[in-house]
C-alpha cells in the first residue's frame, strides 16, 4: 500500500493504484523534450544505420511439381487403367515430396558446387567452421514454402540481382534433375532385371520350340490333323479289304500315338509361355521407356528475374521500429527514474 501510495504521488499510477492511458500521456508530456531528442536521434542513427546494410535483391520462381513418376505407366498405359493424368498438377503430396527434395544435401552440395557459393559469399575455405557459415549463408539467403495453392515458391536473396535470379532458376533446374536421378536409381536396377527375366523366357521358349522341332523329325507336325487324316484312311482301307495297307495304317497310327501326347503337351505349354513372354516383352519396353526417356517434373508458373528494386533493408520500417522502440525503451526508463526519484 505505501509503494502504491509514492507511485500515484509520483504521478505514474492514477488514484486507483493502476497506470491508464492518462498516465501515461501525461508521463510523455512531463518529458516531452526529452523524449523529442530520442525519437530525432533514432531517426538519424537507423537512417544511417540503413544505408550502411548491403542491400539484397529477390528473385523467385513459382512451380507446381506433377503427379507423373513412371513415363511408361503416364503414357504407355489405357486411359482406363492409368491411375494419373502427366498433365496434372501435383496436390500436397507431391508439394511435400518436392519440398523434401529441395532441402536435401544432395541438391544443396551440387548449388554449392554450381555456383561457386564458397567463394560467391566470401567464406574463408581454410576456416574449420566454414560448412557452418555455408550453411548460415544458405539459410539466410535461400528458402523454401508451399503456397496456399499447393505450388513450391522458391525464394532467393542476393548482393546481386542477375545473380539472384541465376541461383533461384538454377535450384528449380536441380530440382528437376536430382528428382530424374532419384527415379533412375530404381529405373535402371529394374531394366536390368526385366532384361534377365525376358531372356531366361526367350530361351525356354526357343528350347519348347526345339523340342517340337525334334518331335516333327519323326514325322509329327499336327497331330491333331495327321490323327484324323489316319483315321479316315484306316476306314478306308478296311472297307476295301486291303489288309497290308491297313498294317501300315495301323503302325503309322501307333508311331504318331507314342508322340501325340509330348506333342500336345509341348504345344500347349508353347502357347502359355508365348503369352508370357508377350507381357515380359510389353513390361521391359516400358522400363526401357523409363530409362531413356525424361519429362519434365514441374510446371513452371514463374521463373526467377533480375529485381529493379531491392528487398533488403526495407529502410521505411527499419526507421519506424527504431524510433518506436527507442521512445518507448525512454518512456520507461524516466518513469523508472520517477519513482527511484521519489
Amino acid at each position: 500500500m505505501t509503494e502504491n501510495k509514492e507511485f500515484v504521488e509520483s504521478g505514474i499510477y492514477g488514484s486507483n493504484g493502476l497506470i491508464t492511458f492518462k498516465d501515461v500521456i501525461d508521463l510523455f508530456i512531463r518529458w516531452k523534450k526529452q523524449l523529442l531528442y530520442v525519437a530525432i536521434a533514432s531517426v538519424v542513427v537507423s537512417a544511417i544505420v540503413s544505408f550502411l546494410l548491403t542491400p539484397k535483391y529477390k528473385s523467385t520462381v513459382i512451380f507446381y511439381p506433377t503427379t507423373n513418376n513412371s513415363i511408361s505407366n503416364a503414357l504407355l498405359t489405357d486411359l482406363s487403367q492409368r491411375q494419373k493424368d502427366p498433365l496434372e498438377f501435383g496436390e500436397e503430396e507431391e508439394a511435400e515430396k518436392a519440398l523434401q527434395i529441395l532441402q536435401s544435401a544432395r541438391l544443396t552440395e551440387r548449388l554449392v558446387r554450381n555456383f561457386n557459393l564458397m567463394k560467391h559469399y566470401k567464406i574463408d575455405e581454410n576456416s574449420p567452421l566454414k560448412n557452418t557459415i555455408l550453411q548460415k549463408k544458405i539459410d539466410n539467403n535461400i528458402s523454401f514454402s508451399r503456397t496456399r495453392y499447393l505450388s513450391i515458391k522458391i525464394d532467393v536473396l542476393d548482393e546481386d540481382p542477375k545473380k539472384a535470379a541465376d541461383i533461384a532458376n538454377g535450384v528449380s533446374n536441380l530440382y528437376d534433375t536430382i528428382k530424374n536421378e532419384i527415379q533412375q536409381e530404381v529405373a535402371v536396377p529394374a531394366l536390368a532385371i526385366m532384361k534377365r527375366a525376358l531372356q531366361a523366357k526367350e530361351n525356354e521358349v526357343n528350347q519348347i520350340k526345339a523340342d517340337i522341332l525334334k518331335i516333327g523329325e519323326n514325322g509329327v507336325t499336327n497331330y491333331e490333323e495327321q490323327s484324323r487324316a489316319l483315321a479316315e484312311e484306316i476306314y478306308k482301307a478296311r472297307s476295301k479289304g486291303t489288309q497290308k495297307q491297313i498294317d501300315d495304317l495301323m503302325a503309322q497310327q501307333k508311331e504318331l500315338v507314342s508322340f501325340g501326347g509330348q506333342f500336345t503337351s509341348l504345344t500347349e505349354t508353347l502357347q502359355l509361355e508365348l503369352d508370357k513372354l508377350s507381357d515380359l516383352k510389353a513390361k521391359y519396353e516400358k522400363a526401357e521407356v523409363d530409362v531413356k526417356e525424361r519429362l519434365t517434373n514441374k510446371f513452371t508458373v514463374s521463373s526467377g528475374s533480375p529485381a529493379e528494386q531491392r528487398s533488403y533493408p526495407v529502410r521505411k520500417l527499419i526507421v519506424l521500429f527504431s524510433l518506436i522502440g527507442s521512445v518507448i525503451i525512454s518512456a520507461l526508463f524516466f518513469a523508472i527514474y520517477e519513482k527511484i526519484k521519489k
